[in-house]
Protein backbone atom coordinates (compact mmCIF):
# COMPACT_ATOMS: atom_id res chain seq x y z
CA UNK A 1 0.00 0.00 0.00
CA UNK A 2 2.85 2.26 0.50
CA UNK A 3 4.29 1.89 -2.66
CA UNK A 4 1.12 2.43 -4.75
CA UNK A 5 0.70 5.34 -2.10
CA UNK A 6 4.06 6.55 -3.39
CA UNK A 7 2.69 5.89 -7.20
CA UNK A 8 -0.12 7.76 -6.49
CA UNK A 9 1.53 10.51 -5.44
CA UNK A 10 4.14 10.52 -7.88
CA UNK A 11 1.91 10.74 -10.63
CA UNK A 12 -0.78 13.67 -9.71
CA UNK A 13 2.64 15.85 -8.73
CA UNK A 14 3.87 15.34 -12.30
CA UNK A 15 0.31 15.43 -13.84
CA UNK A 16 -0.04 18.84 -11.64
CA UNK A 17 3.04 19.73 -13.31
CA UNK A 18 2.04 19.59 -16.53
CA UNK A 19 -1.04 21.71 -15.66
CA UNK A 20 1.14 24.57 -14.32
CA UNK A 21 3.50 24.11 -17.51
CA UNK A 22 0.36 24.99 -19.69
CA UNK A 23 -1.40 27.08 -17.34
CA UNK A 24 1.64 29.36 -17.51
CA UNK A 25 2.10 29.46 -20.42
CA UNK A 26 -1.37 31.69 -20.82
CA UNK A 27 -0.04 34.68 -22.17
CA UNK A 28 1.59 36.64 -24.97
CA UNK A 29 5.00 34.64 -25.87
CA UNK A 30 7.31 32.41 -27.73
CA UNK A 31 6.96 28.39 -27.62
CA UNK A 32 9.42 27.51 -25.23
CA UNK A 33 12.42 26.46 -27.56
CA UNK A 34 12.66 29.90 -29.47
CA UNK A 35 15.19 32.20 -27.82
CA UNK A 36 18.31 34.85 -28.64
CA UNK A 37 21.37 33.05 -31.21
CA UNK A 38 18.96 30.77 -32.44
CA UNK A 39 18.74 28.98 -36.20
CA UNK A 40 15.98 28.32 -37.59
CA UNK A 41 15.80 26.36 -40.67
CA UNK A 42 16.73 27.93 -44.13
CA UNK A 43 15.63 27.52 -47.46
CA UNK A 44 14.02 25.51 -49.50
CA UNK A 45 12.01 25.22 -46.33
CA UNK A 46 10.25 28.05 -44.58
CA UNK A 47 10.23 28.00 -40.54
CA UNK A 48 7.65 28.01 -38.39
CA UNK A 49 7.46 30.09 -35.58
CA UNK A 50 5.12 29.84 -33.27
CA UNK A 51 3.89 30.44 -29.45
CA UNK A 52 0.72 31.79 -27.04
CA UNK A 53 -1.84 34.61 -26.98
CA UNK A 54 -4.73 35.87 -25.69
CA UNK A 55 -7.75 34.55 -27.62
CA UNK A 56 -8.84 37.91 -29.62
CA UNK A 57 -5.70 39.20 -30.33
CA UNK A 58 -3.91 39.37 -33.57
CA UNK A 59 -0.25 38.54 -34.50
CA UNK A 60 1.99 39.75 -36.95
CA UNK A 61 5.79 37.84 -37.20
CA UNK A 62 8.62 40.56 -39.20
CA UNK A 63 11.93 39.28 -39.41
CA UNK A 64 14.38 42.61 -40.39
CA UNK A 65 18.14 43.01 -40.00
CA UNK A 66 19.39 46.38 -40.16
CA UNK A 67 15.67 48.28 -40.55
CA UNK A 68 15.24 46.43 -43.58
CA UNK A 69 12.21 44.04 -43.58
CA UNK A 70 13.05 40.36 -44.94
CA UNK A 71 9.73 38.88 -44.24
CA UNK A 72 6.01 39.79 -42.32
CA UNK A 73 3.61 37.28 -41.76
CA UNK A 74 0.22 37.33 -39.93
CA UNK A 75 -0.11 34.67 -37.36
CA UNK A 76 -3.06 32.29 -37.90
CA UNK A 77 -4.27 31.52 -34.27
CA UNK A 78 -5.62 27.86 -33.71
CA UNK A 79 -9.06 26.93 -30.52
CA UNK A 80 -8.66 27.92 -27.35
CA UNK A 81 -6.38 26.29 -25.62
CA UNK A 82 -7.56 27.08 -22.22
CA UNK A 83 -10.51 29.89 -21.36
CA UNK A 84 -9.17 33.17 -23.21
CA UNK A 85 -6.19 31.56 -24.45
CA UNK A 86 -5.39 30.51 -28.02
CA UNK A 87 -2.21 29.44 -29.88
CA UNK A 88 -1.04 31.13 -32.56
CA UNK A 89 1.67 29.75 -35.48
CA UNK A 90 3.36 31.36 -38.89
CA UNK A 91 5.38 29.87 -41.49
CA UNK A 92 8.26 32.14 -42.33
CA UNK A 93 9.00 32.69 -46.35
CA UNK A 94 12.08 30.77 -47.22
CA UNK A 95 15.64 32.62 -45.84
CA UNK A 96 18.66 31.79 -47.11
CA UNK A 97 21.76 30.97 -45.09
CA UNK A 98 23.01 33.72 -42.48
CA UNK A 99 22.17 36.67 -40.33
CA UNK A 100 22.11 37.92 -37.82
CA UNK A 101 18.38 39.00 -37.87
CA UNK A 102 15.62 40.10 -35.29
CA UNK A 103 12.36 38.69 -35.16
CA UNK A 104 9.37 41.09 -33.49
CA UNK A 105 6.21 39.41 -33.01
CA UNK A 106 3.60 41.91 -32.37
CA UNK A 107 0.02 41.30 -31.08
CA UNK A 108 -2.74 44.32 -31.23
CA UNK A 109 -6.23 44.25 -30.48
CA UNK A 110 -7.86 47.96 -31.10
CA UNK A 111 -5.61 50.11 -29.43
CA UNK A 112 -3.32 47.94 -27.47
CA UNK A 113 0.05 46.67 -28.48
CA UNK A 114 2.73 44.49 -27.53
CA UNK A 115 5.99 43.43 -29.29
CA UNK A 116 8.99 40.26 -28.13
CA UNK A 117 11.94 40.59 -29.87
CA UNK A 118 13.85 37.16 -30.40
CA UNK A 119 17.64 39.50 -31.32
CA UNK A 120 20.55 37.23 -33.24
CA UNK A 121 18.42 34.79 -34.76
CA UNK A 122 20.10 33.11 -37.86
CA UNK A 123 19.24 30.85 -40.83
CA UNK A 124 20.97 27.20 -41.82
CA UNK A 125 19.89 23.49 -41.40
CA UNK A 126 18.90 22.79 -37.89
CA UNK A 127 19.95 18.76 -37.49
CA UNK A 128 18.11 17.27 -34.59
CA UNK A 129 20.54 14.38 -32.43
CA UNK A 130 18.87 11.78 -30.05
CA UNK A 131 19.08 8.78 -28.84
CA UNK A 132 20.81 7.31 -25.28
CA UNK A 133 24.09 7.46 -23.50
CA UNK A 134 25.69 7.21 -25.91
CA UNK A 135 24.44 9.99 -28.02
CA UNK A 136 24.50 11.94 -24.78
CA UNK A 137 28.71 11.86 -24.06
CA UNK A 138 29.90 15.25 -23.64
CA UNK A 139 32.72 16.29 -25.59
CA UNK A 140 34.63 15.95 -22.12
CA UNK A 141 34.03 12.70 -21.98
CA UNK A 142 35.91 11.85 -25.49
CA UNK A 143 39.15 11.11 -26.67
CA UNK A 144 41.11 14.50 -27.21
CA UNK A 145 38.48 16.62 -25.35
CA UNK A 146 40.33 19.30 -24.48
CA UNK A 147 41.76 20.42 -27.85
CA UNK A 148 37.78 19.78 -28.63
CA UNK A 149 36.59 22.07 -26.26
CA UNK A 150 39.84 24.33 -27.14
CA UNK A 151 38.06 24.52 -30.76
CA UNK A 152 34.55 25.28 -29.66
CA UNK A 153 34.78 29.00 -30.03
CA UNK A 154 35.92 29.08 -33.38
CA UNK A 155 32.58 28.26 -34.67
CA UNK A 156 30.54 30.69 -32.90
CA UNK A 157 27.89 29.92 -36.16
CA UNK A 158 26.72 26.47 -34.89
CA UNK A 159 24.59 26.99 -32.45
CA UNK A 160 23.20 24.42 -29.20
CA UNK A 161 20.08 23.73 -27.83
CA UNK A 162 19.07 20.88 -25.09
CA UNK A 163 16.08 19.42 -23.56
CA UNK A 164 15.54 18.81 -20.07
CA UNK A 165 15.26 14.65 -18.89
CA UNK A 166 11.32 14.78 -18.46
CA UNK A 167 8.31 12.51 -18.55
CA UNK A 168 5.18 12.48 -19.20
CA UNK A 169 2.24 9.85 -19.89
CA UNK A 170 0.70 12.20 -22.12
CA UNK A 171 1.88 14.36 -25.29
CA UNK A 172 3.18 17.48 -24.29
CA UNK A 173 2.52 20.70 -26.28
CA UNK A 174 5.55 22.25 -25.52
CA UNK A 175 8.96 21.68 -23.74
CA UNK A 176 8.44 21.62 -19.97
CA UNK A 177 12.32 21.93 -19.48
CA UNK A 178 15.08 23.10 -21.12
CA UNK A 179 18.77 21.99 -19.78
CA UNK A 180 20.64 24.38 -22.37
CA UNK A 181 19.37 27.26 -24.36
CA UNK A 182 20.32 28.42 -27.49
CA UNK A 183 23.83 29.28 -27.40
CA UNK A 184 27.10 29.41 -28.53
CA UNK A 185 29.30 27.10 -28.47
CA UNK A 186 31.80 27.24 -25.65
CA UNK A 187 33.99 24.99 -23.53
CA UNK A 188 31.51 24.82 -20.74
CA UNK A 189 28.57 24.05 -22.35
CA UNK A 190 30.36 21.33 -24.41
CA UNK A 191 31.96 19.82 -21.34
CA UNK A 192 28.96 20.39 -18.90
CA UNK A 193 29.59 17.15 -17.14
CA UNK A 194 29.44 13.38 -17.52
CA UNK A 195 26.33 12.68 -20.24
CA UNK A 196 24.74 16.42 -19.78
CA UNK A 197 25.49 18.60 -22.39
CA UNK A 198 26.60 19.17 -24.78
CA UNK A 199 26.66 15.73 -27.15
CA UNK A 200 29.71 14.84 -28.11
CA UNK A 201 28.53 12.96 -31.47
CA UNK A 202 26.16 15.83 -32.48
CA UNK A 203 28.30 18.61 -31.80
CA UNK A 204 31.26 16.72 -33.71
CA UNK A 205 28.88 16.12 -36.75
CA UNK A 206 27.65 19.63 -36.74
CA UNK A 207 31.37 20.66 -36.98
CA UNK A 208 32.24 18.56 -39.75
CA UNK A 209 29.00 19.60 -42.02
CA UNK A 210 30.12 23.16 -40.80
CA UNK A 211 33.72 22.57 -42.21
CA UNK A 212 32.24 21.54 -45.40
CA UNK A 213 29.24 23.80 -45.89
CA UNK A 214 30.15 27.01 -44.57
CA UNK A 215 27.00 28.44 -43.12
CA UNK A 216 24.89 27.93 -40.08
CA UNK A 217 23.98 24.95 -38.12
CA UNK A 218 21.55 24.63 -35.30
CA UNK A 219 21.84 21.57 -33.40
CA UNK A 220 19.18 20.08 -30.80
CA UNK A 221 19.70 17.37 -28.38
CA UNK A 222 17.23 15.39 -27.15
CA UNK A 223 18.52 12.18 -25.18
CA UNK A 224 18.36 9.59 -21.97
CA UNK A 225 20.89 7.07 -21.33
CA UNK A 226 19.70 3.41 -20.43
CA UNK A 227 16.66 3.99 -22.29
CA UNK A 228 14.86 1.61 -25.04
CA UNK A 229 13.37 3.09 -28.31
CA UNK A 230 9.86 1.77 -26.52
CA UNK A 231 9.94 5.57 -24.92
CA UNK A 232 10.85 7.66 -27.29
CA UNK A 233 8.25 6.13 -29.55
CA UNK A 234 4.59 7.09 -29.94
CA UNK A 235 2.09 4.82 -29.13
CA UNK A 236 0.76 4.56 -32.60
CA UNK A 237 4.35 3.61 -33.80
CA UNK A 238 4.73 0.44 -31.34
CA UNK A 239 1.20 -0.72 -31.89
CA UNK A 240 2.53 -1.49 -35.99
CA UNK A 241 4.91 -3.85 -34.18
CA UNK A 242 2.04 -5.43 -31.74
CA UNK A 243 2.99 -3.81 -28.56
CA UNK A 244 -0.29 -3.23 -28.18
CA UNK A 245 -2.24 -3.10 -24.96
CA UNK A 246 -2.58 -6.71 -24.31
CA UNK A 247 1.23 -6.81 -24.89
CA UNK A 248 3.31 -7.57 -21.72
CA UNK A 249 6.86 -5.36 -21.45
CA UNK A 250 9.62 -6.96 -19.65
CA UNK A 251 10.82 -3.97 -17.65
CA UNK A 252 15.02 -4.22 -16.62
CA UNK A 253 15.07 -1.16 -14.69
CA UNK A 254 12.91 0.21 -11.88
CA UNK A 255 13.59 3.78 -12.28
CA UNK A 256 10.13 4.53 -14.16
CA UNK A 257 6.86 5.78 -12.81
CA UNK A 258 4.25 3.65 -13.18
CA UNK A 259 1.39 5.02 -15.36
CA UNK A 260 -0.85 2.50 -16.69
CA UNK A 261 -4.32 3.66 -15.12
CA UNK A 262 -3.84 7.32 -16.17
CA UNK A 263 -3.18 6.56 -19.96
CA UNK A 264 -4.66 3.32 -20.29
CA UNK A 265 -1.37 1.57 -22.38
CA UNK A 266 -1.65 -1.63 -20.48
CA UNK A 267 2.26 -2.91 -20.51
CA UNK A 268 3.25 -4.90 -17.27
CA UNK A 269 4.11 -3.05 -14.60
CA UNK A 270 4.99 -5.99 -11.68
CA UNK A 271 8.33 -4.87 -11.15
CA UNK A 272 7.41 -1.13 -10.84
CA UNK A 273 9.36 1.28 -8.48
CA UNK A 274 9.56 4.55 -7.59
CA UNK A 275 12.66 5.46 -6.52
CA UNK A 276 14.47 8.24 -8.04
CA UNK A 277 17.34 7.98 -10.41
CA UNK A 278 20.17 7.45 -8.66
CA UNK A 279 22.00 6.89 -12.28
CA UNK A 280 21.39 9.12 -15.10
CA UNK A 281 22.37 6.16 -17.41
CA UNK A 282 19.27 4.37 -16.18
CA UNK A 283 17.02 6.00 -17.61
CA UNK A 284 12.97 5.49 -18.28
CA UNK A 285 11.47 2.83 -20.14
CA UNK A 286 7.92 3.16 -20.20
CA UNK A 287 6.16 2.88 -23.37
CA UNK A 288 5.99 6.33 -25.03
CA UNK A 289 7.09 8.52 -22.22
CA UNK A 290 9.96 10.45 -23.61
CA UNK A 291 8.20 10.83 -26.87
CA UNK A 292 5.09 12.17 -24.82
CA UNK A 293 7.29 14.90 -23.31
CA UNK A 294 11.06 15.35 -24.92
CA UNK A 295 10.04 14.70 -28.91
CA UNK A 296 6.56 15.47 -29.60
CA UNK A 297 6.42 18.94 -27.91
CA UNK A 298 9.07 19.99 -30.76
CA UNK A 299 7.39 18.43 -33.81
CA UNK A 300 6.13 22.00 -34.90
CA UNK A 301 9.89 22.69 -35.60
CA UNK A 302 11.16 23.01 -38.79
CA UNK A 303 14.31 20.23 -38.87
CA UNK A 304 16.83 19.11 -41.78
CA UNK A 305 17.19 15.47 -40.61
CA UNK A 306 18.21 13.82 -37.67
CA UNK A 307 20.67 11.23 -36.30
CA UNK A 308 19.87 8.74 -33.92
CA UNK A 309 22.71 6.58 -31.15
CA UNK A 310 20.62 4.38 -29.76
CA UNK A 311 19.76 0.45 -29.18
CA UNK A 312 22.24 -0.88 -26.08
CA UNK A 313 18.86 -0.91 -23.82
CA UNK A 314 17.13 -3.15 -26.12
CA UNK A 315 19.73 -5.81 -25.67
CA UNK A 316 17.58 -7.37 -23.02
CA UNK A 317 14.24 -5.68 -24.26
CA UNK A 318 12.40 -6.92 -26.87
CA UNK A 319 15.03 -7.31 -29.10
CA UNK A 320 13.43 -9.27 -31.50
CA UNK A 321 10.96 -6.81 -32.38
CA UNK A 322 14.08 -3.86 -33.09
CA UNK A 323 13.57 -4.83 -36.73
CA UNK A 324 9.94 -3.34 -36.49
CA UNK A 325 10.35 -0.89 -33.60
CA UNK A 326 13.49 1.28 -35.58
CA UNK A 327 11.76 1.64 -38.63
CA UNK A 328 8.52 2.11 -37.14
CA UNK A 329 9.99 5.46 -34.91
CA UNK A 330 11.38 6.73 -38.01
CA UNK A 331 8.41 6.54 -40.31
CA UNK A 332 6.15 8.15 -36.88
CA UNK A 333 8.52 11.10 -36.33
CA UNK A 334 8.89 11.92 -40.02
CA UNK A 335 4.85 11.88 -40.12
CA UNK A 336 5.10 13.89 -36.91
CA UNK A 337 7.11 16.53 -37.91
CA UNK A 338 6.03 16.92 -41.40
CA UNK A 339 2.63 17.55 -40.17
CA UNK A 340 3.43 19.21 -37.27
CA UNK A 341 5.28 21.92 -39.20
CA UNK A 342 2.95 21.94 -41.66
CA UNK A 343 4.75 19.97 -44.61
CA UNK A 344 8.06 22.43 -43.85
CA UNK A 345 9.72 19.83 -42.65
CA UNK A 346 10.11 17.15 -45.50
CA UNK A 347 8.37 13.76 -45.09
CA UNK A 348 11.26 11.69 -45.89
CA UNK A 349 13.60 13.53 -44.02
CA UNK A 350 17.19 12.16 -43.84
CA UNK A 351 17.98 9.64 -40.51
CA UNK A 352 21.40 8.77 -39.48
CA UNK A 353 22.52 6.21 -37.28
CA UNK A 354 24.85 4.64 -35.31
CA UNK A 355 25.99 1.35 -35.86
CA UNK A 356 26.45 -0.13 -31.89
CA UNK A 357 30.03 -0.58 -30.83
CA UNK A 358 31.28 -3.47 -29.23
CA UNK A 359 30.31 -4.46 -25.56
CA UNK A 360 32.70 -7.27 -24.49
CA UNK A 361 35.02 -8.98 -26.41
CA UNK A 362 33.60 -10.60 -29.65
CA UNK A 363 33.52 -14.35 -28.53
CA UNK A 364 31.54 -12.93 -25.84
CA UNK A 365 28.89 -10.81 -27.78
CA UNK A 366 25.44 -12.48 -27.55
CA UNK A 367 22.76 -10.07 -28.35
CA UNK A 368 24.58 -6.85 -30.15
CA UNK A 369 25.33 -8.50 -33.03
CA UNK A 370 21.09 -9.13 -33.37
CA UNK A 371 20.60 -6.05 -32.28
CA UNK A 372 23.22 -4.70 -35.06
CA UNK A 373 21.58 -6.79 -38.10
CA UNK A 374 18.47 -5.48 -36.68
CA UNK A 375 19.22 -1.74 -36.58
CA UNK A 376 19.13 -2.62 -40.75
CA UNK A 377 16.03 -4.11 -40.49
CA UNK A 378 17.87 -7.34 -41.44
CA UNK A 379 19.25 -6.03 -44.66
CA UNK A 380 23.00 -5.40 -43.22
CA UNK A 381 22.52 -1.95 -45.06
CA UNK A 382 21.09 1.24 -44.93
CA UNK A 383 19.72 3.23 -46.95
CA UNK A 384 17.24 -0.02 -48.15
CA UNK A 385 13.89 -1.07 -49.17
CA UNK A 386 12.40 -0.88 -45.34
CA UNK A 387 14.63 2.31 -43.99
CA UNK A 388 14.67 4.97 -47.18
CA UNK A 389 16.68 7.97 -47.08
CA UNK A 390 18.92 7.01 -43.91
CA UNK A 391 22.59 6.60 -43.58
CA UNK A 392 24.51 4.53 -40.72
CA UNK A 393 27.79 5.28 -39.21
CA UNK A 394 29.39 1.84 -38.80
CA UNK A 395 31.18 1.70 -35.33
CA UNK A 396 31.44 -2.43 -34.97
CA UNK A 397 35.24 -1.50 -35.17
CA UNK A 398 35.61 1.32 -32.37
CA UNK A 399 35.44 -0.79 -29.02
CA UNK A 400 37.17 0.47 -26.45
CA UNK A 401 37.78 -2.21 -23.60
CA UNK A 402 39.30 0.33 -21.44
CA UNK A 403 36.91 3.31 -21.18
CA UNK A 404 36.66 4.57 -17.75
CA UNK A 405 33.12 5.01 -18.20
CA UNK A 406 32.42 1.53 -18.98
CA UNK A 407 33.18 -0.57 -22.74
CA UNK A 408 29.75 0.27 -23.64
CA UNK A 409 30.70 3.81 -23.89
CA UNK A 410 33.59 3.78 -26.49
CA UNK A 411 35.24 7.28 -26.92
CA UNK A 412 35.96 7.50 -30.45
CA UNK A 413 33.35 9.72 -31.54
CA UNK A 414 35.32 11.59 -33.85
CA UNK A 415 35.21 8.80 -35.74
CA UNK A 416 31.45 7.93 -35.22
CA UNK A 417 30.53 11.90 -36.30
CA UNK A 418 32.89 12.16 -38.96
CA UNK A 419 31.40 9.13 -40.39
CA UNK A 420 27.55 10.20 -39.83
CA UNK A 421 28.76 13.35 -41.63
CA UNK A 422 29.96 11.25 -44.60
CA UNK A 423 26.23 9.16 -44.92
CA UNK A 424 24.85 13.15 -44.78
CA UNK A 425 27.18 14.26 -47.41
CA UNK A 426 26.17 11.83 -49.94
CA UNK A 427 22.81 11.18 -49.32
CA UNK A 428 21.58 14.71 -48.36
CA UNK A 429 23.92 17.45 -49.49
CA UNK A 430 24.21 15.73 -52.79
CA UNK A 431 27.86 14.54 -53.14
CA UNK A 432 27.05 11.48 -54.92
CA UNK A 433 30.94 10.31 -55.46
CA UNK A 434 31.44 10.40 -51.90
CA UNK A 435 32.39 6.81 -50.09
CA UNK A 436 30.15 6.52 -47.54
CA UNK A 437 29.55 2.96 -47.57
CA UNK A 438 30.98 -0.17 -47.33
CA UNK A 439 32.86 -2.40 -48.57
CA UNK A 440 29.87 -4.44 -49.51
CA UNK A 441 31.00 -8.36 -50.22
CA UNK A 442 29.59 -9.08 -53.71
CA UNK A 443 30.35 -13.02 -53.30
CA UNK A 444 31.54 -15.45 -50.81
CA UNK A 445 32.95 -18.95 -50.93
CA UNK A 446 33.68 -21.05 -47.70
CA UNK A 447 36.50 -23.76 -48.72
CA UNK A 448 36.30 -26.30 -45.80
CA UNK A 449 38.59 -28.58 -46.74
CA UNK A 450 41.16 -25.80 -46.99
CA UNK A 451 39.55 -23.79 -44.04
CA UNK A 452 39.50 -20.90 -46.50
CA UNK A 453 36.88 -18.11 -46.92
CA UNK A 454 36.75 -16.15 -50.02
CA UNK A 455 35.27 -13.06 -50.16
CA UNK A 456 34.78 -10.74 -53.09
CA UNK A 457 34.10 -6.90 -52.54
CA UNK A 458 32.14 -4.62 -54.78
CA UNK A 459 34.72 -2.30 -53.97
CA UNK A 460 38.49 -1.68 -53.53
CA UNK A 461 40.06 -2.49 -50.82
CA UNK A 462 42.84 -0.26 -48.70
CA UNK A 463 44.09 -2.52 -46.36
CA UNK A 464 45.62 0.31 -43.67
CA UNK A 465 45.72 -2.15 -40.83
CA UNK A 466 46.68 -5.76 -40.18
CA UNK A 467 45.28 -7.74 -36.88
CA UNK A 468 46.25 -11.45 -36.65
CA UNK A 469 44.28 -11.97 -33.62
CA UNK A 470 40.99 -13.06 -35.61
CA UNK A 471 41.33 -12.48 -38.88
CA UNK A 472 44.31 -12.35 -41.42
CA UNK A 473 44.20 -10.63 -44.96
CA UNK A 474 46.63 -12.79 -47.14
CA UNK A 475 48.90 -10.39 -48.75
CA UNK A 476 47.46 -8.10 -51.58
CA UNK A 477 44.00 -8.27 -52.51
CA UNK A 478 42.84 -8.83 -56.34
CA UNK A 479 41.09 -6.35 -58.55
CA UNK A 480 39.14 -7.56 -61.10
CA UNK A 481 35.83 -6.47 -63.18
CA UNK A 482 33.95 -8.06 -60.59
CA UNK A 483 35.36 -5.93 -57.68
CA UNK A 484 38.01 -6.92 -55.11
CA UNK A 485 38.51 -10.52 -54.21
CA UNK A 486 40.36 -11.10 -51.24
CA UNK A 487 41.08 -14.75 -49.62
CA UNK A 488 40.51 -14.54 -45.86
CA UNK A 489 41.51 -17.13 -42.73
CA UNK A 490 40.63 -17.29 -39.36
CA UNK A 491 43.12 -17.87 -36.66
CA UNK A 492 42.47 -21.08 -34.05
Amino acid sequence: LQVLGLQFITAIILIHEIHVTTAKKDVFGFASYFSDHMVLQMKPAGAVIWGYTEAGFNVTVTVSNKGKIFTKKMAKTTAQRLVGSAIWKVILDPMPPGGPFLVTVKKHHDEQEKSIVLKDIWFGDVWFCSGQSNMEMTVLQIMNATEELAMASHYPHIRLFTVAHKQSPQELEDLSQISLQWAEPTAGNLGHGDFTYFSAVCWLYGRYLYDKLGYPIGLVQSTWGGTPIEAWSSKRALRKCGLSEDTKQKHTDSSFVDFKCINEFKFSCSSVSVSRFTDDLTGPSFPSILWNAMIHPLINMTIKGVIWYQGEANANLHTDLYNCTFPAMIEDWRNSFHEGSQAQTEPLFPFGFVQLSSDKNPTEEVTFPEIRWHQTADYGYAPNPKMPNTFMAVAMDLGDQTSPFGRIHPRYKQDVAYRLHLGARALVYGESKLVYQGPFPYQIKVHQSKELISITYKQKLYINHLNSSLFEVINTCNYGKMGTKCVIWRES
